[in-house]
C-alpha cells in the first residue's frame, strides 16, 4: 500500500514540474536549479516520512543540538 502512495507522490511531483517548467524562461538557470533542488528535497522528505513516520523533526534536532549550550549558559 505504501508503494501506491509513493507512486502518487511521484506523479504529483511530475505534474507540478510539467506545470511550472514551461513558465520559466530558458535563461533562468539558477531558478531552474533551485526548483529542481527544492522539489527533489520535498519529494525525498515525503517518501522518508511515509516509510519512517516517527522520524524526529527539525525542532527536535535543534533542541538536541543546543540543549548542552543552554545548560552551560545557566
Amino acid at each position: 500500500m505504501k508503494w501506491i502512495t509513493v507512486v502518487g507522490i511521484t506523479v504529483c511531483v511530475i505534474l507540478m514540474t510539467f506545470y511550472e517548467w514551461p513558465k520559466m524562461d530558458w535563461n533562468q538557470k539558477k531558478e531552474k536549479i533551485a526548483f529542481i533542488t527544492l522539489t527533489a528535497m520535498g519529494w525525498l522528505l515525503a517518501i522518508l516520512l511515509l516509510f519512517f513516520p516517527d522520524m524526529p523533526g527539525p525542532t527536535q534536532m535543534i533542541e538536541k543540538l543546543f540543549k548542552p549550550l543552554g545548560k552551560m549558559l545557566e
